[in-house]
């Protein structure tokens, strides 16, 4: 695996294109083709889903970096999408905004609507005219839905979303497909697992819980505990964007229509699951956290949320197959480094 600072093939020959980069994953990733000595263009319109605080210091460490320009803006904006395009002319795409949160698109459907559908049309007519090389986009381990069979594979069924949320995911690997067919783009869709880590997001189970053990609140713990996530740890996602963007989508030639494979096709599309391969049970993960803060959680128990599922468990085959690559940092040690960061951010 390549250090931070040893760039892999060709990295430093292109220029990446980063939606969402003062968000949790696009900074992160961001931070990554920086430190490779990569151009970077980072595109976002600091929308205050969750503090606006958090997105303007992750910015903040990107900005001291020369091989770094930012472009704010909304992507439901064809005109300053197209006129970024035009004006960076981008090799690489790596789409990672997005309206995030299942729970959110029961209050806010549109908002959905405008980012995740609106949003991405514009970036793949971008991509179409700017002739780019690869186009990678994150979706989501949403997609799988009221599917019960685990692990979760690309090749299961995903038509049955039960969030909105899930829904605009779907949609945008639909809309993908049709893009690498009829224009030949090569495509890369990535479907992330319960992603966590330092700088993450507010509104994250592990990042909600930490702050209110820490303030001595109740947390609340839905579906009366009985659920289980795979979680992934930041650096792990991160390292799979890094190596699958280097990889163009191509086309499978082994695709037959009668019996399709929906993780790839006759055109250049690639669907892969990025996962820890290991689902976690809540309660084990809430005393991890408690472990971690040496303090005990006050719990109160809820029925399960609408939008929610009961399990999410990630088949990694076919990433490893590709790249040789897993996510395999343990729920421990990624806890550690979320609640060691946690506490120098916010001076506990």
């Amino acid at each position: 695996m390549p250090t931070d600072e040893q760039p892999a093939d060709n990295i430093t020959d292109h220029t990446y294109l980063i939606t969402g980069a003062a968000g949790f994953i696009g900074f992160q990733v961001a931070r990554r083709y920086l430190k490779a000595g990569a151009r970077v263009i980072g595109l976002d319109n600091l929308n205050d889903y969750y503090s606006v605080e958090l997105k303007e210091d992750r910015l903040a460490l990107l900005k001291e970096r020369e091989n770094f320009s930012f472009v704010r803006g909304d992507l439901k904006n064809s005109k300053l999408v197209t006129e970024t395009f035009a004006n960076y002319q981008p090799d690489i795409v790596i789409h990672l905004a997005a309206q995030a949160g299942v729970r959110y698109s029961l209050k806010n459907p549109r908002a959905y609507v405008d980012s995740n559908l609106v949003g991405f049309l514009n970036v793949l007519e971008g991509c179409r005219h700017q002739d780019i090389k690869h186009l990678v986009f994150a979706s989501s381990s949403s997609v799988y839905g009221a599917n019960r069979r685990v692990p979760f594979k690309t090749s299961d069924n995903v038509d049955h979303p039960v969030s909105l949320y899930a829904a605009t995911k779907k949609s945008n690997e639909l809309m993908a497909h049709s893009y690498a067919h009829l224009y030949d783009l090569p495509v890369t869709g990535l479907r992330f697992f319960t992603v966590y880590g330092p700088w993450g997001r507010p509104d994250m189970a592990y990042f909600i819980f930490t702050r209110r053990i820490l303030n001595n609140q109740p947390i609340e713990v839905f579906n009366h505990g009985d659920m289980a996530r795979d979680f992934t740890y930041i650096d792990d996602v991160v390292e799979g964007i890094y190596k699958l963007s280097q990889r163009p989508a191509t086309p499978n030639p082994n695709w037959q229509g009668e019996d399709p494979d929906p993780a790839s096709s006759k055109a250049p599309y690639r669907i892969y699951n990025i996962g820890n391969n290991s689902p976690v049970d809540l309660m084990e993960f809430i005393e991890i956290i408690e472990a971690e803060l040496g303090q005990q959680a006050e719990k109160n128990f809820k029925p399960m949320q609408p939008g929610d599922v009961k399990t999410t468990y990630a088949d990694c085959s076919a990433l490893i197959e590709e790249i040789g690559y897993k996510p395999d940092t343990s729920l421990e040690k990624g806890i550690k480094e979320f609640v060691n960061w946690y506490r120098e951010y916010y001076k506990i």
